[in-house]
């Protein structure tokens, strides 16, 4: 069975293989979810943090404002490695961070770093669960990782506490 570390690893390297999330907001939008494409580098990764590009006048922008409290999915493109994630959402226009993401793909949207539009969401997250999966034809998970939770804010993933389930245990 994978340890926590090995876990992470698979998570971010998943993820990095295709960002692409199904973000929300808890207690707005009928909890509603739509795809995101996440933005991060290695310093993101080791603080838990994830970065979304989108517009100042979209409903997921404006929604924000019900509550901050964000939730996503991630499922892994072979379908070997599932996360289901809770944290904190807020706006972070930060010239820094948006020169540092900034992208050709991302560039495709808006008309450059300063137009008025742009808006960059930050991600904390403060809980994962996140699954490893053999498919063989039926899905049976190899590890489970049941709970990550944030000793302290910003806290990277291999620090927070977690618990392993095997499938058929009592747990």
């Amino acid at each position: 069975m994978a340890d926590d570390h090995e876990i992470e690893v698979e998570f971010w390297k998943a993820l990095k293989d295709s960002p692409f999330l199904m973000l929300g907001i808890d207690g707005a939008r009928d909890g509603a979810t739509q795809p995101m494409t996440a933005q991060f580098e290695d310093q993101d990764c080791e603080a838990g943090v994830l970065w979304f590009f989108t517009a100042n006048d979209h409903d997921f922008t404006r929604a924000m404002g019900q509550s901050s409290q964000g939730m996503a999915t991630f499922a892994a493109k072979g379908h070997d490695l599932f996360a289901s994630l809770r944290g904190t959402l807020a706006l972070h226009n930060d010239r820094a961070t948006i020169d540092r993401l900034w992208n050709p793909i991302v560039a495709e949207w808006y008309e450059g770093k300063n137009d008025p539009k742009l808006a960059l969401v930050r991600f904390d997250v403060a809980d994962a669960k996140i699954w490893l999966c053999d498919v063989e034809g039926f899905l049976k998970p190899r590890a489970i990782l049941k709970t990550m939770k944030a000793i302290r804010p910003n806290a990277a993933l291999a620090t927070w506490i977690s618990q392993k389930v095997v499938v058929g245990s009592d747990e």
